[in-house]
């Protein structure tokens, strides 16, 4: 299992640095399935979506945060240090690590708020039963959407261990 777990990591990368990192993603795999049964009519929610603009946003914002929570996997990958040669005008060339620091943690912090925006709303939908109807699809909601509370920490503790890593590395190649 230790061995599955390195695959594709980096040899310096700290064991923790990677599970950290790969725990982003599968974090936000619980929300995006709540939202894909949303759209699909099954009874996890008071209202189904009815419009085609509504499924849209919902698919896209499902698409969206999973594509940046994967983005989370350069932060222990190859291709967070060098650019994949596949990538027109960049690819081959050494990623600077503020490059990678710096979006990383402005996301994070956006998460923190996000977070505590949607904690928010969610508390006074919940109380007024806006979003469900019966208490496990209540839970269920709840269950799905907790592990969200983790993926600012974690992107935080991912790109700090990253910058400390590649700054290590990176001044003594300067």
């Amino acid at each position: 299992m230790g061995n599955m777990l390195r695959t594709n990591v980096l040899p310096d990368v700290p064991r923790w640095a990677a599970l950290t990192a790969r725990a982003v993603p599968l974090i936000t795999l619980p929300s995006g399935l709540w939202r894909i049964a949303l759209v699909a009519g099954l009874p996890v929610a008071a209202e189904p979506v009815r419009t085609v603009g509504g499924t849209l946003y919902i698919l896209s914002l499902t698409v969206v945060s999973e594509a940046l929570a994967l983005l989370t996997l350069g932060l222990v990958q190859p291709w967070g240090e060098i650019v994949p040669r596949w990538i027109p005008l960049l690819g081959g060339r050494r990623v600077h690590p503020l490059a990678a620091v710096v979006p990383a943690l402005l996301g994070a912090t956006a998460l923190f708020g996000l977070c505590g925006w949607v904690g928010y709303i969610q508390v006074a939908n919940l109380a007024a039963g806006a979003i469900t109807d019966t208490p496990a699809q209540q839970g269920l909601l709840v269950l799905c959407y907790l592990p969200l509370l983790a993926w600012a920490p974690l992107l935080t503790v991912s790109a700090i261990a990253y910058y400390r890593r590649r700054t290590a590395t990176f001044l003594a190649l300067a």
